[in-house]
């Protein structure tokens, strides 16, 4: 089993004398919570158990609660990172923290908004290819490439080659075939993942989007005909880019540590 990144960082700092032995300590606690008044309790060991970062979902939080627990997991850990955030929760985010020293990043095509003290994701060698169907399809592929990014992978992105257009593929495929695993977005009837599948000898995640008309056209049929597929494929709910790109890290992070070994 490879050694969780983030621990192994902790643990050759400490070797090598760039962190304290109480330094390193805090660090692998990872049972550590962090409250936010009787707001929320923050995960902040979530990095050091499992690999990847603890992520606050927007939506359903009012702006000004959004603001106060992303600073302070931000302030506690150096990074937050949030999904599904609205152009109006992210102006009361930046209003809080201006004129402190963490740093604002919002991605609203995939409504990622990101708090930094400087900290950055240490890069792991993972690579992941994510693949869209339609242009649609884009709001939720952004989500799983950001996620993706923020856990260390290069990600390769080829939009807009579906089913519908079958030759538009096969040369988006060539310029992602260095991915250790592939996202494939569709909605509609959702068969591009499948298609993909059968073409590449690597991990493919199918994610149904809510895009298509009437009967079952909000990613009901998507998610049925992947779930259905002959092709060899995982399946995520419907728009979940947050799962599909943090599962894909995960696959890719482990594939890069394998070849390393080697």
């Amino acid at each position: 089993m490879q050694p969780n990144q983030t621990l192994a960082r902790v643990l050759a700092g400490y070797r090598d004398g760039s962190l304290s032995l109480d330094q390193a300590v805090e660090e692998i606690e990872g049972f550590r919570i962090g409250k936010v008044g009787d707001l929320a309790r923050l995960d902040l060991g979530r990095s050091v158990r499992c690999g990847m970062p603890e992520a606050v979902l927007a939506e359903g939080k009012t702006a000004t609660g959004l603001a106060s627990i992303m600073q302070a997991h931000a302030t506690a850990i150096g990074r937050s990172l949030a999904t599904r955030v609205s152009p109006e929760q992210e102006a009361v985010v930046r209003a809080a923290v201006d004129g402190t020293d963490l740093t604002l990043t919002y991605r609203p095509e995939g409504g990622i908004l990101i708090l930094s003290d400087g900290t950055e994701p240490v890069r792991t060698g993972g690579r992941v290819a994510v693949i869209t169907a339609g242009t649609a399809d884009i709001r939720v592929a952004e989500e799983a490439r950001l996620i993706a990014e923020e856990m260390g992978c290069e990600v390769m992105t080829a939009y807009d080659v579906g089913a519908a257009g079958i030759h538009r593929l096969f040369p988006a495929l060539q310029e992602v075939m260095e991915a250790h695993v592939f996202i494939v977005a569709a909605g509609r009837e959702g068969t591009l993942p499948a298609v993909v599948a059968g073409l590449v000898d690597r991990p493919v995640i199918g994610v149904p989007v809510s895009t298509g008309y009437g009967y079952m056209g909000a990613g009901q049929a998507a998610l049925g005909s992947m779930l259905q597929s002959c092709s060899v494929l995982s399946v995520v709910n419907i728009d979940a880019g947050f799962t599909a790109g943090a599962f894909a890290a995960r696959i890719a992070n482990l594939a890069a540590g394998n070849r390393e070994e080697r």
